[in-house]
């Protein structure tokens, strides 16, 4: 079995691993540009290009499956690529997980970067699931973009500027970007400062996308299996090695350990 992947940068790693942690015998390719990231400001038409050049790519692969691991690719090319793949090869999107976050029935924020946050397609998802629950949209400028380049310093700056834009009263948090999984910890102790009991969850959309790539293929989550699963990286169309930031997660560790790592169980998952 083999599962491809895409997006602008290293924000597909947690659903990688997540895939690695259900099946270590599945070998992945990662395809993205990270010199075109972050993908959020550009337009539709620009943006659905470069997720085409990606897909393409990973296609060359031959692989059983295809998933855009990223909520804004998910929004505006998600059609041209399954246009363009399927049937051949199925192409499963990522969605922020508004819905089981929502029926917690308590105050959630949802992260998100500046250009999803108060988006028509986020107000609908969160008008459709949310309805009756208070949610507080909160942009979280430059995170993505230090995330990507393993920059501490910004990294924290950035956690400490939207925890501090997150009402107090918020137990729920959706992380509506994929590179905010790498850091669901420090976002947790951002959120909740020591000593500060009150329950706090986090909900990422990698868990539920991998186990939907399974069902996609019919093959059941075997996380004993014979840890035997390549990965192949591509970056911008060209064989690479995995970018050095992503070692710097324990995410990024897990696709090159000998067996799958366990990554920290800080979120719940989407489905």
């Amino acid at each position: 079995m083999k599962i491809a992947l895409l997006d602008s940068g290293i924000g597909l790693l947690a659903a990688a691993a997540a895939l690695r942690r259900l099946r270590p015998d599945a070998d992945l390719v990662l395809s993205s540009d990270p010199d075109s990231m972050p993908w959020g400001p550009r337009t539709p038409a620009d943006l659905t290009e470069r997720a085409l050049a990606c897909a393409e790519a990973a296609a060359a692969h031959r692989p059983d499956a295809l998933v855009v691991a990223c909520n804004t690719a998910s929004v505006h090319a998600l059609s041209a690529l399954r246009a363009r793949l399927e049937p051949g090869i199925p192409v499963i999107g990522t969605v922020p997980a508004i819905k089981p976050a929502a029926a917690q029935g308590r105050p959630a924020a949802i992260w998100a970067t500046p250009a999803t946050t108060g988006s028509a397609y986020q107000r609908r998802l969160i008008a459709d699931f949310a309805a009756g629950v208070p949610v507080t949209e909160v942009a979280c400028p430059g995170l993505a973009d230090a995330l990507e380049h393993a920059d501490a310093a910004a990294i924290d700056a950035a956690v400490a500027t939207a925890a501090a834009a997150t009402p107090a009263d918020v137990t729920v948090v959706v992380l509506g970007c994929t590179h905010y999984e790498l850091v669901a910890g420090p976002i947790r102790d951002a959120l909740r400062p020591r000593g500060d009991t009150r329950p706090l969850s986090l909900y990422g959309s990698a868990g539920a996308v991998a186990a939907q790539v399974l069902r996609r293929l019919g093959a059941d989550p075997e996380p004993g299996a014979p840890a035997t699963g390549t990965l192949d990286v591509i970056l911008a169309g060209r064989p690479a090695a995995l970018p050095s930031a992503a070692l710097t997660y324990p995410e990024g560790r897990a696709l090159t350990a000998a067996r799958p790592l366990a990554v920290p169980g800080a979120l719940r998952a989407a489905g």
